[in-house]
């Protein structure tokens, strides 16, 4: 039993290097072909490639994806808590949503909803200006 895991692990170590590798070397080929006409800078090496994965998943998070996964063990911890709820519960959880800022529909566009009335700026208004 334990032998099989260490070979799953020696498979995944090995897919794992296997990508890395593939990606520094279309990062290395990406930057060789474009980099150095357009701004001038000088060409990089595979290990250079490499290093740029690396700072880029530093810098930017070492999720998969663009959250994709994070979003998705959210939404089912959510809905698993949600179906353990009572009506009064959901309809509390409701309540509470709603009344948070910046969560009424429309309100990412620019449109705000206050008591019934919709008060939203046309963006004419800003470019007949001037």
């Amino acid at each position: 039993m334990k032998g099989r895991w260490i070979v799953h692990g020696l498979k995944v170590l090995l897919v794992v290097l296997a990508a890395a590798t593939a990606l520094s070397f279309i990062v290395m080929g990406l930057w060789n072909w474009l980099v150095p006409p357009i701004i001038g800078w000088k060409a990089i090496d595979f290990w250079q490639a490499l290093g740029l994965l690396v700072l880029s998943r530093i810098l930017f998070g070492f999720r998969g994806g663009f959250g994709g996964h994070w979003r998705g063990r959210w939404r089912e911890r959510m809905g698993q808590r949600w179906a353990q709820m009572t009506p009064e519960e959901r309809g509390n959880a409701r309540a509470l949503r709603a009344s948070a800022p910046g969560t009424a529909r429309g309100d990412r566009h620019g449109i705000r909803r206050r008591s019934g009335v919709v008060f939203h700026r046309p963006l004419a208004l800003f470019t007949q200006m001037g």
